[in-house]
C-alpha cells in the first residue's frame, strides 16, 4: 500500500473508539472473574490492536482525506490510460536547418 492510499475517515475513528471500549470491558470482565493476570496473551493481542490503531489516529493528519484520495485515484487512472499512438504520425524526420 502506498502512502497515498491511506485514508483516515470517521469510520476509522469510530472503530478506534469501539476497540478502546472493548478493551476496557474485557479488562473489567477479567478483573471481576479474578483472571486478569491469567489472560496476559489475550490482553497483549488486544493491546497490540489498540496500540496500532492509536498510532494511526495520532498520525492521521498525514493521511489523505477521502476526497483527496478519490481525486488522486482519478488522476492515477488517467495517467495509466493515456493515449500513446503505436505508429508515428509522420515517417519523415524533422528537417534540419542548413
Amino acid at each position: 500500500m502506498s502512502d497515498h492510499e491511506e485514508v483516515y475517515d470517521r469510520g476509522r475513528e469510530a472503530h478506534l473508539v469501539d476497540l478502546l471500549r472493548q478493551l476496557a470491558e474485557r479488562i473489567e470482565s477479567l478483573d471481576r472473574s479474578g483472571r486478569l493476570l491469567h489472560s496476559v496473551p489475550e490482553l497483549q493481542r488486544l493491546l497490540g490492536d489498540v496500540r496500532s490503531e492509536l498510532f494511526h489516529y495520532e498520525v492521521r493528519s498525514t493521511y489523505d482525506t477521502p476526497e483527496i484520495a478519490e481525486s488522486r485515484r482519478i488522476v492515477e487512472e488517467a495517467r495509466r490510460n493515456q493515449f500513446l499512438p503505436t505508429e508515428p504520425e509522420d515517417d519523415e524526420p524533422w528537417p534540419t536547418p542548413e
